[in-house]
């Protein structure tokens, strides 16, 4: 209604009103057009036997294996030694007697029971043995009581080393009772009373020679 009135009594004013609102709506539009794609350089001269990329390449030539030898086997040698004419139970090839043994002969060094000069056997190469002339262990005074029942039924072997004079020079247990302190005094007692006869080699000398005992307890 208002603009009605205005319009009716003023229409110069309106006029102008409305150009000037039409100028504040204006729109100028621009349009871009399309810019021209570079172009790319033209291809270079290539000859006209050139492969397309991306083709395959032509084949390779065939490689001809190198020829391989193989070596000699190697032959082995038969054993030297002579196959026995008669099977037996034996692990040896050929049968004899080899130059040295150990039997029981009485060879210089041999480790038989023989009497040799210095065999290690049962035959010492003495021309006499130790031989025990004095001495004995039989009081039972000599020994503690307090452990008479735990040696009672048992015994000891002792080991003597005896000089050249038939005298006790050294004593050691081989074989120990369950009483270890009536086999040290076993050794005492024997060391103080035992006398020998001294051993006497070959050539009659005497030499030191080792001596057992065995002493027992009831």
């Amino acid at each position: 209604m208002l603009a009605a009135l205005v319009r009716a009594f003023a229409p110069d004013f309106t006029d102008s009103v409305m150009r000037q609102a039409s100028s504040l709506v204006t729109v100028t539009v621009r349009t871009n057009e399309p810019e021209e794609a570079p172009q790319s350089p033209p291809p270079a001269n290539t000859p006209p036997d050139a492969e397309p990329e991306g083709a395959a390449a032509e084949a390779g030539k065939q490689a001809r294996p190198r020829p391989v030898t193989a070596p000699k086997p190697a032959v082995p040698r038969p054993d030297p030694s002579p196959a026995p004419s008669v099977s037996s139970e034996g692990p040896d090839n050929a049968s004899g007697a080899a130059e040295t043994g150990e039997g029981t002969g009485a060879g210089g060094a041999g480790q038989g029971s023989g009497g040799g000069q210095n065999g290690s056997g049962q035959g010492s190469g003495f021309s006499r043995r130790l031989e025990k002339i004095e001495g004995n262990i039989t009081s039972a005074g000599d020994y503690p009581r307090a452990t008479r029942d735990l040696r009672r039924g048992h015994d000891v072997i002792i080991e003597l080393t005896v000089g050249a004079d038939g005298r006790v020079t050294a004593c050691r247990v081989t074989d120990p009772s369950p009483d270890p302190q009536a086999d040290t005094i076993t050794c005492q007692l024997a060391s103080e009373r035992f006398r020998f006869l001294p051993a006497l080699d070959a050539q009659g000398n005497p030499v030191v020679g080792r001596y057992r005992w065995r002493q027992r307890w009831y």
